[in-house]
């Protein structure tokens, strides 16, 4: 299914997504460039809430460029399946092999990404429409870091990821509403 007809078919969770589904389906019914980072106002990220079988535990990895704990996740770099980015972006990021739980997004955001120097060039401030996908992942399998991204790669308790993070915005709107959605998708036996 392309994008256009998965945003449609989405049913938002919260006032948050109803107003960001509607904006990302503006800016791509509208023909606009946002599957590169050639667009520099705004382009497509892809990122992934990676759960434990039992659903008590989540996968974070601590963000150089932000200081803090996080999902993982990345730009889509031109490919138009964004379940394939993340679950690129969660072997780039953490050598662990993931699994999605659904090939529909979970959650969908539109987030602010302040200005900042990467690799010795200046990037603007600009969007990120953003896509979430619920992946799972086995909590005994090894995990790395990704130097150039993150410093260190863990897993969490639900509670404990949200207090993990140092920016608000995202403790208080994206990863509570994450951990909020799982009653959705049972624990796994065994």
């Amino acid at each position: 299914m392309d994008l256009l007809a998965q945003l449609r078919a989405y049913r938002p969770w919260n006032p948050q997504e109803e107003r960001d589904r509607a904006e990302l389906l503006r800016r791509l019914e509208s023909g606009e460039a946002l599957y590169g980072r050639e667009n520099t106002s705004a382009h497509l990220t892809a990122s992934a809430w990676v759960v434990s079988p039992c659903r008590t535990r989540v996968l974070m990895a601590y963000h150089n460029l932000y200081r803090s704990w996080s999902w993982l996740g990345g730009h889509a770099d031109g490919e138009r399946d964004l379940l394939s980015v993340a679950l690129r972006e969660v072997r780039e990021e953490s050598g662990l092999t993931a699994r999605p739980l659904s090939r529909e997004p979970y959650s969908l955001e539109i987030l602010t990404v302040d200005g900042h120097e990467k690799r010795g060039q200046y990037v603007s401030s600009h969007l990120h429409l953003n896509l979430t996908f619920l992946l799972e992942g086995d909590p005994s399998a090894p995990v790395r870091c990704k130097p150039d991204e993150n410093s260190r790669v863990g897993w969490f308790g639900l509670e404990e990821a949200v207090a993990a993070s140092t920016e608000p915005w995202f403790r208080e709107r994206i990863y509570t509403k994450l951990n909020a959605k799982l009653g959705a998708f049972p624990p796994r036996e065994g």
